[in-house]
């Protein structure tokens, strides 16, 4: 039970006595003490004064005095106007640091239900590398996976690659005609590399042949449909689709190539998946759903014979579902998974991981499942997140528009390099760990600093900044568990106790209170971050953590605290608080060395 649902129960049964009936929970209202009043929680007088029939000073007096008669762990208390400050003994927080330290995975719930959360997360196309946008995505699904999972649901962790459609045709013609037999091995390039230079070379041959046509007198609009080279692609994607074994042999090549890339990718990164579906495999699902709702007046049918929906009396407009020719569209796909998912998992929730300006197309895919009678529509959930940049210059794109995820990948790993070079904090480890902790920290310095926004903000991402070791980053949190690592191993070596039940005579001021209230709280963030889909809760909680920790670590002596019993409490105190870093940082995708 967390500290609040206990004092509230005790401030639910002083009223009940007091007032003689019964009284609902949503009266008693408990929340943390502002930390420029005396007190851990506060309660707020003003709904039960039709109760009381008395002020709200009389009314927060007469509940505090009979909390404290009903209850030793309850201390004391101060009234400030209508509001009860309760301040808990220190044989509660005795008792919540024993309790804390003797349950194992502390704040992690194992799941509780075999009906699991399904979340899609990275969605690539394999006509380009991952980039920044990308990495924000695959960290949120990480993440949002991790502490879905901790928070007692079973988790289903899916990826769709976009793997078929004219953009996908445009990097193999280009290959076709420029690439000589080019490989990733005879051009030492990472596959999706490679592919995705096709790509750019495909675009800058259009933009040539678009001006030529421009400069013969064709308006630009008529170019760009008349220029050859985007009629080949046109002819490709036709060909692919008519399974044509040359184009199929050559689709399934490169894009071999680039599933190789990306693999190497979600490494660098931590990222895996349950389960990959390929949309070359799912493009079909939905449409004979669509023809399905067509024949039951759901859908309706233009002149030109495309599909749409009607969704103007819900605020919205008309929806394309299939195109004139039959082909279907985006929304058509994303039907036919959700059912097949469904199908397949009985998700009791499906998050999908998808950029804010996807907002739109979530809003009418849930729409459409419910005018179809799917009852688990309101299980469909969008995790939209804002668009992350880069300050201006801070770092080469390969295409000049989009910052490759391996180019930013090994730029922050040089950067913590740097900086540790600099600093002289790993001259005295062995070079394998040394390259190793740099690695994490060049990777943690990158995730925690994305994952520490709101998902629904716009961000950008500073290199430099993300990696100093005394702000709010993920390098400041690594260096706290280094940190204590290292006064635990010290009290090891010199003989000292590190665990053991806590007294309360152990206490010896508030800082140390402070503490283990903090560390207390760690299970309700985990719930709060699960329900409101929002990494950040973690990031921040954990930041706070360690900057209280170091703050109590700077004012107070631990190994060389003569009394045993309060040197036993910091021992432990500083242990719990690197678990549940650890543990933090874990949900957001980030390792934590011993040392730094």
């Amino acid at each position: 039970m967390t500290a609040e649902k206990f004092v509230q129960e005790i401030a639910k049964s002083a009223a009940e006595k007091l007032y003689n009936q019964p009284i609902a929970e949503s009266l008693i209202q408990i929340q943390k003490t502002r930390k420029e009043f005396e007190g851990d929680y506060t309660m707020v007088a003003f709904p039960l004064l039709r109760l009381s029939r008395k002020s709200p000073e009389e009314t927060c007096k007469e509940i505090g005095d009979q909390m404290v008669a009903l209850n030793s762990q309850i201390e004391r208390y101060n009234v400030i106007k209508g509001f009860l400050n309760i301040t808990l003994s220190k044989s509660y927080w005795a008792n919540t640091l024993n309790s804390i330290t003797q349950t194992d995975e502390f704040g992690f719930t194992k799941p509780k239900t075999d009906k699991p959360v399904v979340i899609e997360f990275s969605s690539p196309n394999t006509n380009k590398p991952l980039h920044l946008g990308h990495i924000r995505n695959n960290l949120l699904g990480l993440s949002i996976s991790r502490i879905m999972e901790k928070s007692g649901k079973r988790v289903v962790k899916v990826n769709l690659v976009n793997d078929r459609g004219i953009h996908i045709c445009k990097s193999m013609l280009a290959w076709q005609k420029f690439g000589n037999g080019e490989t990733p091995q005879t051009s030492g390039k990472k596959g999706d590399h490679l592919v995705g230079d096709y790509y750019v070379k495909f675009d800058k041959e259009y933009k040539a042949q678009i001006e030529e046509l421009k400069s013969k007198g064709m308006s630009e609009d008529e170019a760009k449909v008349k220029a050859p080279i985007i009629q080949e692609a046109q002819e490709m994607l036709r060909r692919w689709e008519a399974k044509d074994p040359e184009v199929i042999e050559l689709w399934k090549t490169m894009n071999g190539w680039v599933y190789q890339g990306f693999d190497k990718t979600y490494a660098d990164l931590g990222i895996s998946f349950d389960k990959v579906y390929y949309e070359s495999e799912t493009y079909l699902l939905g449409k004979s759903v669509v023809m399905d709702g067509l024949n039951r007046g759901i859908f309706f049918k233009k002149e030109d014979g495309s599909v749409w929906i009607d969704l103007t009396s819900d605020g919205l407009d008309q929806k394309l579902l299939l195109r004139g020719d039959g082909t279907s569209v985006y929304i058509t796909q994303d039907i036919g998974t959700a059912i097949q998912r469904y199908n397949e998992f009985m998700f009791d929730e499906h998050i999908y991981v998808v950029g804010n300006e996807q907002e739109y197309h979530f809003q009418v895919l849930k729409l459409i499942m419910k005018k179809l009678g799917y009852h688990w529509s309101d299980a469909l959930f969008h995790l939209s997140y804002g668009m992350v940049q880069l300050p201006e210059g801070k770092m080469k794109s390969r295409e000049g528009t989009v910052v490759d995820a391996d180019d930013l990948i090994e730029e922050m790993i040089e950067t913590a390099r740097q900086m540790s070079e600099e600093l002289g904090k790993l001259d005295d480890v062995d070079h394998g760990l040394a390259s190793e902790v740099i690695r994490m920290v060049g990777l943690a310095a990158l995730k925690y600093f994305i994952l520490k926004v709101d998902p629904k903000k716009n961000m950008t991402f500073n290199p430099k900044e993300s990696i100093d070791f005394n702000g709010n980053t993920g390098p400041f949190i690594q260096y706290t568990h280094a940190r204590i690592k290292s006064v635990l191993a010290k009290a090891v070596n010199a003989g000292f106790q590190v665990k053991g039940i806590i007294k309360p005579e152990y206490i010896s001021n508030s800082k140390e209170l402070d503490l283990i209230q903090q560390i207390s709280q760690f299970p309700e963030i985990v719930q709060a971050a699960a329900e409101n889909h929002n990494p950040a809760l973690i990031a921040n909680y954990a930041y706070e953590l360690a900057k209280e920790y170091n703050q109590f670590y700077h004012d107070f002596t631990i190994l060389k605290e003569p009394n045993e019993g309060v040197r036993l409490l910091r021992l432990s105190l500083s242990e719990q608080v690197a678990n549940i870093i650890k543990r933090a940082m874990w949900l957001l995708g980030i390792e934590v060395p011993e040392r730094m």
